[in-house]
């Protein structure tokens, strides 16, 4: 385990007992690229590691410590090893299902087979995937992915939306067809009011593949964050980046944002744990393991 944020010593164990006070406990995934098993053991950088198989252990032992647990995913489920080329994405989204993530995104190599491979796969999904700046109105996608996704656990409301890359010059145009590309900060902050004011969400998602910083002017998590007021948390992907904690940066309200994001090839999960009163106020966020 590395990382580290504040100690759930600072609230006595009895307001959780009581009921007074709630913990949720954010897991996430990204760009897993269809790494079910390990590395192999010869391999140069990653000898042994990584695999959902470790994952799943991890994941199931968290749910037996809090019940309340979200398992969300960055995007980038496709493509990357034999898995994919012989069962599509079929076989990696029955995976995540056994495995009871609650929601997802869609990466650019999830268009690496196009738009009816995508359909195919989702098939064999029993959580939500959630795209809101793409819009897949004139595709055979449409009315498959959600805008927006909003889970309710131990009387909370959590509202989730999801942002991805640009796919021209990143996706062939055969490949994501007459998908349209919504600007992600616009969409950000259509997302954050609608799920915060009008849904009256108690903590607000983003599920990011914009990636998470570039030396460029193309817009990323770290660009993205001062600009939201009402998101609380930007599970990230696309880059491939280990955080050892979350990057905390000020929203445009002056309050934090925290940023996450897991690596790659399931070589690690991030956990983040918010504690909240009954009355659905934040507090601060406490445990931060990226594992």
């Amino acid at each position: 385990m590395s990382g580290g944020a504040l100690s759930l010593g600072l609230f006595p164990k009895e307001l959780f007992a009581s009921g007074e006070l709630v913990k949720l406990t954010i897991m996430h995934t990204n760009d897993m690229h269809c790494h079910l098993d390990p590395f192999p053991e010869d391999h140069a950088e990653y000898p042994g590691k990584g695999g959902l198989v470790r994952i799943a252990s991890m994941v199931n032992e968290a749910r037996k410590e809090n019940p309340n647990l979200l398992l969300l995913d960055g995007g980038d489920m496709f493509q990357g090893t034999p898995y994919f080329n012989y069962f599509k994405g079929e076989l990696i989204v029955k995976v995540m299902s056994k495995m009871g993530y609650d929601a997802g995104t869609i990466g650019n190599h999830e268009f690496d087979n196009g738009l009816n491979d995508i359909l195919a796969a989702l098939k064999f999904a029993n959580f939500p995937h959630i795209s809101s700046n793409y819009d897949f109105a004139d595709t055979v996608l449409s009315g498959h992915i959600k805008r927006y996704h909003i889970i309710k656990k131990d009387g909370l409301k959590i509202g989730i939306y999801g942002l991805g890359i640009e796919l021209d010059g990143l996706v062939g145009k055969l490949n994501y067809g007459n998908t349209v590309y919504r600007d992600p900060l616009e969409t950000a902050l259509e997302m954050e009011q609608l799920l915060k004011k009008d849904h009256a969400c108690d903590l607000v998602i983003c599920l990011s593949h914009l990636g998470y910083s570039y030396e460029h002017s193309k817009i990323s998590d770290v660009t993205l964050a001062p600009h939201t007021k009402y998101t609380d948390l930007i599970v990230g992907g696309h880059t491939h980046s280990f955080l050892e904690k979350p990057t905390v940066l000020k929203n445009a309200s002056g309050n934090p944002v925290l940023i996450n994001q897991a690596g790659w090839a399931a070589l690690a999960i991030g956990k983040i744990e918010f504690v909240f009163d009954r009355t659905g106020k934040l507090k601060n966020p406490l445990i931060v393991d990226n594992a």
